[in-house]
């Protein structure tokens, strides 16, 4: 299935890499106006890269979602909102019985980006967005299930999913619609770095853990960014019209709930 977004504007935030990256290369390719967000600086070099290779018109700003001024600063050059993808997020360990400050630290860090960052962007985007735009949030397979020793993160992504379907209730009148992609095991930086933690602590090899997650889902390997970039696209379009307040898995059958 082929999708057209032409016409349309898009913001993803947290694009410089990974499934944000993915994801606004899948929007610009289909015709869209692609904004790109993200704190790092990186986010310039992607913004290139996603104009060269799709030729649409794609451009960065570089914005820290912790800060509300911030938010609403990098969005005073949009007029016009059609689709916003809160991919922006933070992975990391915090083991609840490790007695040091630095977990207190990327605790609070993980739910400022994930949970409090979307809700900041969502707030500042809302007063753009058209009848019928539509709202996506990366929440993750674990915001379904949990694993040991890394609270927030599962925290924050089962948090994300009951704020989908809250905003979904509170802007159906407006036409908006809300939903939450919930990726399992794609092969990203945060999630290759977390594979590492998790291997160390069960005290086997990553390629011995990564064998044990495929050999739980029906089809087995992990996925590339790429991979889970054409479900953004449909719950953006047309197609998906009827579907609000959802938390929609893509993880090749790891978790059937």
């Amino acid at each position: 299935m082929s999708f057209d977004f032409s016409g349309q504007t898009v913001l993803v935030t947290g694009a410089s890499r990974g499934i944000g990256f993915a994801v606004a290369k899948a929007f610009a390719a289909a015709g869209a106006r692609v904004c790109v967000l993200a704190e790092d600086a990186g986010i310039v070099q992607a913004a290139r890269l996603l104009a060269a290779e799709t030729g649409s018109e794609v451009w960065a700003q570089r914005c820290d979602i912790t800060d509300r001024h911030e938010v609403n600063s990098a969005l005073q050059g949009i007029e016009r909102l059609d689709v916003l993808v809160n991919n922006a997020g933070v992975e990391l360990p915090t083991p609840v019985e490790d007695g040091h400050d630095d977990v207190d630290d990327a605790f609070e860090r993980i739910m400022d980006v994930n949970v409090l960052g979307t809700w900041r962007m969502t707030r500042a985007a809302l007063p753009k967005m058209t009848p019928g735009g539509r709202i996506l949030i990366t929440s993750s397979i674990w915001g379904r299930t949990a694993v040991p020793g890394f609270a927030a993160y599962v925290a924050s992504k089962h948090a994300l999913i009951g704020l989908a379907r809250t905003l979904s209730r509170e802007l159906g009148p407006r036409s908006i619609r809300v939903n939450a992609v919930c990726p399992g095991w794609v092969r990203t930086e945060a999630s290759l770095r977390s594979l590492a933690v998790m291997a160390r602590e069960q005290a086997v090899s990553e390629d011995e853990l990564a064998e044990s997650i495929a050999a739980d889902q029906s089809l087995g390997g992990l996925m590339e960014p790429d991979d889970v970039a054409g479900l953004y696209l449909y719950l953006a379009s047309e197609a998906a019209t009827n579907v609000t307040g959802q938390a929609i898995p893509i993880d090749r059958g790891e978790v059937m709930a």
